[in-house]
C-alpha cells in the first residue's frame, strides 16, 4: 500500500465543484469531505485518497482526487453498481465534474427512452411512472 499522501482538496477545486453544482442543481449542493482506498496502479498500488461526495435526485456522486491535480468521478445509485466517465483521470477538476454530471444525466435519458420503448401495461389501474428526468443546464 503506497504512504504517499496525497494533497487534500485546495480551495480552490472545492470552489469550482460548489459552483458547478450550483448551476447544475440551482441551488446549494455541499459536498462532503471523505478519505477512500483506491488502486492507484502500477508501483503506487493501494492509496489513501480525499473524495467528495453529494447526493442529488436519487444519484450518489464522488470525485476522488488520486494526486495533485489528479482526479477520477464515479456516480452510483446502488454502491455495488458504480459507474464512471469512462475516462480514467483528469487533470481539471472541472471537466471531471462536468463529465460525471453528463454521463449521470445520458445515463437516466437511456434509461428512460429504454422504458419508454417497452410495451404499454396491461393493467390499466397502474399508476404512471413519475418523469425521473433530472433537469438539464440550459432548462
Amino acid at each position: 500500500m503506497s504512504h504517499n499522501k496525497i494533497p487534500d482538496f485546495t480551495e480552490t477545486e472545492l470552489w469550482a465543484v460548489r459552483s458547478t453544482l450550483k448551476e447544475r442543481y440551482g441551488k446549494e449542493v455541499e459536498p462532503q469531505m471523505a478519505d477512500t482506498e483506491v488502486m492507484l496502479g502500477g508501483a503506487d498500488g493501494m492509496a489513501w485518497c480525499p473524495a467528495l461526495f453529494w447526493s442529488a435526485k436519487g444519484a450518489n456522486f464522488t470525485i476522488v482526487k488520486t494526486g495533485p491535480k489528479r482526479f477520477r468521478a464515479y456516480f452510483y445509485y446502488h454502491p455495488e453498481h458504480q459507474l464512471g466517465t469512462g475516462i480514467d483521470s483528469y487533470d481539471e477538476i472541472g471537466d471531471c465534474v462536468i463529465s460525471v454530471l453528463q454521463v449521470e444525466s445520458d445515463h437516466i435519458r437511456k434509461q428512460k427512452i429504454s422504458t419508454d420503448q417497452t410495451p404499454a401495461q396491461t393493467d390499466k389501474d397502474a399508476p404512471e411512472k413519475p418523469d425521473t428526468s433530472p433537469l438539464f443546464w440550459g432548462d
